[in-house]
């Protein structure tokens, strides 16, 4: 298994809880909630999309590059 794997896990889960924590003070109004809130979905979106090209890279098949050769 890839280590970019359970790295994206891992910053999904932060980007979820930091979101979360976003969410429950968002009736403050305070621009530090925002902030989390911005940076809670970026993190959150950037751990799956590791997470997915690391599973898809696991799964394809490797590249033949020297299987179409052009013959003259």
């Amino acid at each position: 298994m890839s280590l970019y794997i359970p790295l994206g896990a891992v910053l999904a889960l932060a980007g979820l809880v930091i979101l979360l924590t976003a969410i429950r003070h968002s009736q403050e109004r305070q621009p530090k909630y925002a902030a989390m809130l911005i940076g809670g979905m970026m993190m959150t979106a950037f751990g799956v999309i590791i997470a997915a090209f690391a599973i898809a890279y696991q799964r394809a098949a490797p590249l033949a590059l020297d299987a179409a050769r052009a013959t003259p």
